[in-house]
């Protein structure tokens, strides 16, 4: 008996090992997710490894130049301030310079009517000033007659008084 009960485990023992064959051969990676998971691996080792070569080569070249800078620095700081403001007036003279000939080239599409970017906001500002304009004029003429009237009662009681 004990022989068949052995088997029997056996038997469990080798089914529950089929079925988690099964299981993981499912489960398995395919080979385009291996090789996508190796080129991965390479591809991140090897930015690793520039990232690690040029920290180095900047440490090297601060140690190397750090002399150098230290020993021209009587030059080089006036030079750099000097450098700094020339590059920073060129750039917002030529920022500013374009932005005048976009402005110009706009109005210019503008007035010719060819309606560039923003246009229908202009026409829509312009059309609401108008119209306010024309309301304030119309309170003017109301307020206007308003105080006529007023002062013409106050005038008119008075010489009758």
């Amino acid at each position: 008996m004990s022989s068949a009960v052995d088997q029997q485990k056996k038997d469990q023992l080798t089914d529950r090992a089929h079925e988690l064959y099964y299981r993981a051969q499912q489960n398995a990676p395919t080979s385009r997710q291996i090789l996508g998971l190796v080129t991965l691996l390479i591809a991140g080792g090897l930015l690793l490894l520039l990232g690690g070569l040029a920290l180095t080569g900047t440490t090297i070249t601060v140690l190397l130049a750090t002399p150098v800078l230290i020993f021209f620095s009587p030059v080089l700081i006036p030079l750099a301030v000097v450098a700094f403001f020339i590059i920073g007036g060129l750039l917002g003279a030529s920022t500013f310079g374009v932005a005048v000939v976009s402005g110009i080239s706009w109005a210019y599409n503008y007035y010719k009517g060819r309606h560039p970017f923003g246009a229908d906001r202009i026409d829509e500002v312009r059309h609401r000033l108008s119209d306010t304009a024309s309301q304030i004029k119309e309170k003017a003429r109301e307020y206007g007659s308003e105080a006529k009237g007023f002062v013409q009662s106050k005038t008119d009681t008075s010489l009758a008084a």
